[in-house]
């Protein structure tokens, strides 16, 4: 289990940009994305798998597309419960809080990539410890 991809964005509703490495901040989420704040959705999560199998059924999107800001590999997030905590790298841990959400409209996600997954296979978490994470960085499951 491991960390593909890491994204930000500057603002909600909008396709992220890749990163190689980031900062998570305690109580906040990552550093310089406009979905961090005082809130129980501070990180979101895809995997990796889901973003290849979407453009595998001919959607135009790659890493960062969905609004995620951490893709992963060899994880099965709809299996873990909420309360899970997650190890990121040497420090980060963080905690799910919520499982998909509710798309109440259409976001330029969707009208650009003509679908977006993350109100069915997104996860969100917030982050109770911080630290450096980086692509490639491992992912430990630490409680469920």
């Amino acid at each position: 289990m491991k960390i593909v991809s890491i994204a930000a964005s500057k603002h909600k509703g909008t396709r992220k940009t890749t990163v190689q490495k980031a900062q998570l901040i305690k109580d906040h989420g990552l550093e310089n994305d406009a979905h961090a704040g005082a809130w129980h959705r501070q990180v979101s999560f895809l995997a990796s798998e889901s973003i290849e199998g979407a453009a595998a059924r001919g959607l135009d999107v790659t890493f960062g597309d969905f609004a995620e800001n951490i893709a992963t590999s060899g994880i099965d997030w709809l299996t873990l419960p909420i309360g899970t905590r997650l190890k990121l790298g040497d420090a980060a841990v963080v905690e799910i809080t919520q499982i998909g959400k509710t798309c109440h409209n259409k976001c330029a996600i969707y009208h650009l990539a003509g679908d977006c997954i993350m109100p069915r296979e997104g996860i969100f978490a917030r982050v109770l410890e911080g630290g450096p994470i980086a692509c490639g960085d491992a992912i430990h499951i630490l409680e469920c």
